[in-house]
């Protein structure tokens, strides 16, 4: 294994973990602004509301991500070990 192939593994771990990370990321971003945005508006700080609409959702995006972020992982990893298989 070459330097080359070394950093192609790192580069594509990388946009892997990015791809698999970003939906939920996202979901987790876009409920905590909205849960904001009606405090802001209703004036209720409380942070049992924050936490655990968010909570909630987060886990239930990981519930039906879950197909999407195994198959992306299952390809990374099938690559690397053709890679590390794979005479030199």
């Amino acid at each position: 294994m070459n330097e080359t192939q070394v950093l192609e593994i790192t580069r594509d771990g990388l946009l892997t973990l990015l791809l698999v990370v970003t939906p939920v990321l996202l979901i987790g971003m876009v409920i905590g602004l909205l849960i904001s945005l009606v405090q802001t508006l209703t004036q209720i700080q409380e942070m049992t509301l924050t936490f655990v609409p968010k909570l909630v959702l987060v886990f239930l995006a990981l519930i039906l991500l879950m197909p999407f972020m195994f198959h992306e992982l299952k390809i990374y990893s099938d690559r690397v070990f053709d890679i590390i298989v794979a005479p030199q």
